[in-house]
């Protein structure tokens, strides 16, 4: 066998492995993404077309990606999907090969043929009983038709991926009917930073459509890590003063002598670090909004000025006798009880009162578990955008283990873990996310007649902990065994391992 021969089989192998590959996606748009690059690849094509559309809900429900097509040129194919040649291969349910649109007899005469001057056109449905979607490739790199040869290997792979597109499609149409999120994230926009469909955080977005609109003061609280960032700026950008300022503040990262002046700003010369007048968080959020996090660690002091302004609008820069009007929106978070601040004369309960016109309380991820496999897809998915690192795929076994470990960093937790974990996998080579994702240390108290207080879900992990441990000192720590009695892949006995954080007894 000659090198070219032996070229062309390596090429083959590699394509079909990318192929089985994409039956490992978990999620339906990175999916289209993948699948696409992957026939234009295949195809030598310069522009490409795939959506795939969940049967007659196609106007409601489909997903889709391009490749090398211009915005205008986007909506002029899927005009394709009601008429055309796409219209064709999906009533047909056959793959449409022409060499010149232009001078095709099917399609010179359409308006759109001869609008864009289309010329090579591969043509092919995803799917035949029921058409889940459609393939479109135009432009070849090389001069010429799309050869036979390449139709009948973009039929093939059409073929390979539809189980894997029906198996997604069923999936996410199942999601969507149960997504709690659905309805209150219609009037947001910029809401996809708030992953998940819980019912929990559909109370969150329906408190953060309803407060937007309105010019209020808004007191987000709950534990560290839950995303209070990311909800505060959610208001800002569905607010009449979205496209303005959104500054930040950390009421308890910065020295208390130095808040008031970082707050409303300074002149030159009223204390001994103002070496200039500086304008402070205030005057930079003009006209749009100001975001005090962890608000209950602010001085006293600070207290009544923070009060004075919003009793106001006016504020007076540290050192200076003229007053500055106050153009904005001030949304504050915490993690503490101001209530509990309040009785013990840390917080003033004025101020309390004209913070708190409306309050949000943002859930643990203990209370909002379901989430937590959706979160950790995309999270997984950002860090590797974010490090521009090889794709990672999260095991079924492993989103398990994830969705029963505890969280008490709740998201952020969980982000710091998952990007860490995909940054060793990458470095390492041959390292499985599995093994390099280092997951919270479990309760120690192992006690299962003190569930007084628990939770359903806590509850429930610790008993499967304690059946955990109890099956693997039975079987002497044999894992093949443990896994059979417990009717688990040993693969999955070893992530809750990790999850729960057991450790043999020497």
């Amino acid at each position: 066998m000659d090198a070219s021969a032996i070229a062309a089989l390596e090429r083959e192998h590699d394509l079909y492995r990318r192929v089985l590959e994409l039956g490992c996606q978990q999620e339906l748009r990175p999916f289209v993404g993948e699948a696409l690059g992957l026939l234009c690849e295949a195809a030598g094509a310069h522009q490409g077309y795939l959506e795939l559309s969940a049967g007659e809900q196609r106007d409601e429900l489909h997903w889709h990606a391009t490749h090398g097509f211009s915005d205008s040129q986007v909506e002029r194919v899927r005009s394709e999907i009601s008429r055309g040649i796409i219209a064709e291969a999906i009533a047909t349910g056959e793959t449409i090969v022409t060499s010149s649109a232009l001078s095709d007899e099917r399609f010179e005469a359409r308006a759109s043929v001869r609008g864009a001057r289309i010329e090579a056109v591969l043509c092919a449905p995803i799917g035949n009983t029921p058409v889940l979607g459609v393939l479109y490739l135009q432009r070849r790199l090389d001069p010429g038709a799309f050869a036979e040869t390449t139709a009948k290997l973009v039929e093939t792979i059409a073929n390979h991926i539809a189980p894997f597109a029906d198996r997604l499609i069923a999936r996410e149409t199942q999601s969507i009917a149960a997504d709690q999120t659905r309805k209150p994230r219609e009037g947001l926009r910029n809401h996809e930073s708030l992953v998940g469909k819980s019912e929990a955080l559909a109370a969150v977005l329906s408190d953060v459509a309803m407060a937007a609109p309105l010019d209020i003061g808004v007191l987000l609280t709950g534990p560290s890590g839950t995303g209070k960032t990311d909800v505060a700026r959610l208001i800002h950008e569905n607010s009449s003063r979205a496209g303005r300022q959104f500054v930040e503040l950390n009421c308890n990262a910065i020295p208390e002598s130095l808040v008031e002046s970082e707050l409303f700003g300074a002149v030159a010369g009223a204390h001994s670090t103002a070496t200039k007048t500086t304008e402070g968080k205030v005057g930079a959020a003009k006209g749009g909004t100001l975001f005090l996090d962890e608000v209950g660690d602010l001085p006293l002091s600070v207290q009544g000025k923070l009060l004075q302004l919003l009793q106001s609008r006016v504020y007076y820069p540290l050192g200076s006798t003229q007053p500055l009007a106050a153009d904005i929106r001030i949304v504050a978070a915490t993690n503490a009880n101001l209530e509990t601040a309040m009785a013990e004369g840390t917080f003033r309960e004025d101020l309390y009162y004209r913070l708190t016109v409306l309050s949000i309380a943002l859930p643990s991820l203990a209370e909002r578990r379901d989430d937590i496999r959706l979160l950790a897809l995309h999270l997984c998915r950002m860090a590797c955008d974010r490090y521009k690192l090889p794709r990672l795929t999260l095991s079924d076994a492993l989103l398990r283990a994830l969705e029963t470990a505890e969280w008490p960093g709740n998201v952020r937790q969980l982000a710091h873990a998952i990007e860490a974990a995909a940054v060793r996998t990458a470095a390492s080579g041959g390292l499985q996310l599995e093994r390099a994702l280092v997951f919270p240390k479990a309760s120690t108290d192992n006690d299962a007649t003190e569930t007084s207080g628990l939770t359903f879900q806590e509850a429930t992990r610790r008993f499967q902990a304690d059946l955990l441990r109890t099956t693997f000192e039975d079987t002497g720590w044999n894992i093949l065994e443990a896994s059979r009695r417990l009717e688990l892949t040993r693969s999955h006995v070893y992530t809750l391992i990790k999850a729960f954080g057991i450790e043999r007894k020497r």
